[in-house]
């Protein structure tokens, strides 16, 4: 579904990413791991045409995306959950929901998927005329994910979607990204939370210094002793 092939980018001096490759297939969620600074929501960035490439591919679905504009990216089937949330804080939630559907034409469509995105979130429903704002940082994650599913992407990126949240609340957003996965949602996660990423992916990339260092299976990951060491604690 989706190659990534010897990317580089540079933020002026600095090489943020330095030929990094991965592929993400259907169906799959595919985990990145590393320190702070690894460069791993560049990546994402990238892949949404936040980022400009320095060198190097990105394809979907057998097309070539490197290069386009982010809104176009969008209407290919791509979403991005950004980090730190950043849901719009002087609109509504239901408003939220209603941007994230912004390139849809299909009215009735876009007012059943909110009712969808209301009945997977029961609090986002109670608090649908608050502003966002308003919100706990957790309710603030479901109404992220809730407004990129608006778009009916394909892939959706998640760029971590942990941050900041209480233990209770984090097993609730992986469960939420199980069910979303077990819909048909193929998923690219960022996640510092090494251990939980490793638990619902299937496989991950491990990052250091803007390229990969290790990959494979998610369970073989898990018990390296190297990944265990740096990223597990164990």
């Amino acid at each position: 579904m989706l190659t990534l092939d010897n990317l580089y980018v540079n933020y002026g001096a600095i090489r943020a990413l330095k030929g990094f490759s991965c592929t993400v297939n259907q169906g799959e969620i595919v985990a990145l791991i590393g320190a702070n600074g690894a460069g791993k929501s560049t990546i994402l960035n990238s892949i949404s045409g936040l980022v400009p490439l320095a060198a190097g591919k990105i394809t979907f679905l057998g097309d070539t995306i490197s290069g386009i504009a982010p809104h176009r990216i969008v209407r290919k089937g791509i979403s991005q959950v950004p980090e730190g949330r950043r849901v719009f804080a002087t609109m509504t939630v239901q408003e939220n929901l209603e941007m994230g559907g912004y390139i849809r034409t299909d009215s009735k469509g876009l007012r059943d998927d909110i009712e969808r995105i209301f009945i997977r979130f029961p609090r986002l429903a109670e608090r649908k005329q608050q502003l966002s704002s308003t919100l706990s940082g957790g309710e603030q994650q479901m109404l992220a994910i809730g407004r990129a599913l608006m778009s009916r992407p394909t892939l959706l990126l998640l760029d971590e979607p942990s941050m900041g949240l209480a233990p209770m609340l984090v097993e609730q957003i992986f469960t939420i990204i199980r069910e979303i996965n077990a819909g048909g949602m193929t998923i690219l996660l960022v996640e510092q939370n090494a251990s939980m990423a490793l638990s619902i992916a299937s496989r991950a990339y491990v990052l250091e210094s803007g390229n990969s260092v290790l990959h494979g299976r998610s369970a073989d990951l898990a018990i390296d002793p190297n990944v265990r060491s740096a990223y597990l604690g164990t």
